[in-house]
């Protein structure tokens, strides 16, 4: 269901008649006080957080916390070379890593990153140091939402980003699902792709985002949703060169369901209810955007789906043998990679992620580094007492 808006829009500065560090931190906890409840909320409705192969909980700490150090400088370089607002408005289009949980991600990270340094070196914790992502995420987040005044999927259960001329193509594409053979071949490319971008990006859901529900012209009772798959070729994962014949690096897959409804969330995943959602698919079509320019599609026909298919379980095959065999902290960092390179689609929209460095760990001291590696995760929700994040004094 809709979530009621609670936005946080921009307070220009010159309206309030203090010093400009007071102003840096209203508008940071303004921020903050919108975030704090959402994500103790997210982070309440997730499924786990550790597993017996990969050890989440180090490399989000990790991550986290070097995102605290070195998003606000990242974030400057990317703002200089264009705009948060433009990143905002070029991502509206499939294939675009800077999706609503990409987006989410920018802003939480830091924040998560921020508690790490409360007891460790809280000088380092400034409203000047934290407000240059805090704004950045503002700015992209409300250009990515069309400007209609809301900055999450949270704020009414809905993400559409892309306009009418692309959800024509993906209609279009689309063929009606009649076949029990062709639907359960449907059922099996997406349960294959979410499983194996699962692992891909080391357990973390981030390589596959659900937009929607979109109206279907002429037909009320229909919905679309519409979900990308990202990086599923060899990437700028250092590990993906088990994906080197994996034959899409993007794939953006259109499910037209008859009934039910859904709404998405800013983990980019949706919700369904009825939750038989894929028993409910009456046309469905498969796209890529490899090789077209930004905001086209280019169709994959259906009977590719096997060889997807194929060719995606071996790599994941080969990539669980791989991960088997690592150390615990050269899991830790590519995991750490994942969760810290969150900026990198915005950076390459702007034109510079070759020019960042996106090591991981880099800035943490290295005497606190064998601490944060031994955490393991509890799969506990978050505690009720206290704020999730606390603002500034």
């Amino acid at each position: 269901m809709p979530r009621s808006s609670s936005t946080a829009p921009p307070i220009p500065v010159s309206s309030v008649p203090n010093s400009v560090g007071t102003v840096l931190a209203q508008r940071c906890n303004e921020i903050i006080a919108y975030h704090a409840p959402i994500s103790r909320a997210l982070t309440a409705e997730r499924t786990s957080l550790e597993s017996k192969l990969i050890p989440v909980t180090a490399y989000i700490v990790v991550a986290c916390a070097e995102t605290f150090l070195r998003y606000p400088g990242l974030a400057t370089r990317i703002d200089s070379a264009m705009p948060a607002e433009e990143i905002g408005r070029r991502a509206r289009v499939p294939g675009c890593q800077v999706d609503s949980c990409f987006i989410w991600s920018i802003a939480n990270f830091p924040l998560i990153g921020r508690q790490v340094f409360a007891a460790l070196d809280p000088a380092r914790d400034t409203p000047e140091h934290l407000f240059a992502i805090l704004d950045f995420w503002d700015r992209v987040a409300g250009a990515y939402r069309g400007g209609d005044g809301t900055r999450q999927a949270w704020d009414t259960g809905t993400a559409t980003p892309y306009d009418d001329a692309t959800i024509a193509a993906l209609l279009d594409a689309a063929v009606a699902v009649e076949d029990p053979d062709v639907r359960t071949g449907i059922k099996r490319l997406s349960a294959t792709l979410v499983n194996y971008l699962f692992l891909l990006y080391f357990d973390t859901r981030a390589g596959y985002c659900d937009t929607g529900p979109y109206s279907v012209p002429g037909q009320p009772s229909r919905t679309l949703l519409v979900r990308d798959f990202y990086r599923l070729a060899q990437s700028d994962f250092a590990w993906s060169d088990v994906a080197a014949h994996v034959p899409y690096a993007n794939l953006t897959a259109a499910f037209v369901l008859d009934g039910g409804t859904f709404r998405v969330t800013d983990f980019g995943t949706s919700n369904h209810m009825p939750e038989d959602y894929l028993d409910r698919v009456v046309a469905f079509s498969l796209s890529t955007t490899d090789g077209c320019a930004p905001g086209e599609v280019r169709p994959v026909p259906l009977d590719e789906i096997d060889g997807i298919v194929t060719a995606v379980r071996t790599a994941q095959a080969a990539h669980y043998r791989n991960i088997a065999a690592m150390t615990r902290e050269e899991k830790i960092r590519c995991g750490a990679y994942v969760y810290f390179s969150f900026l990198r689609p915005f950076a390459e929209i702007a034109g510079i992620a070759d020019e960042l460095d996106w090591t991981v760990p880099r800035d943490l001291p290295e005497a606190i580094l064998p601490l944060l590696y031994a955490m393991e995760g509890e799969n506990t929700p978050p505690p009720e007492d206290g704020p999730y994040y606390p603002e500034f004094p």
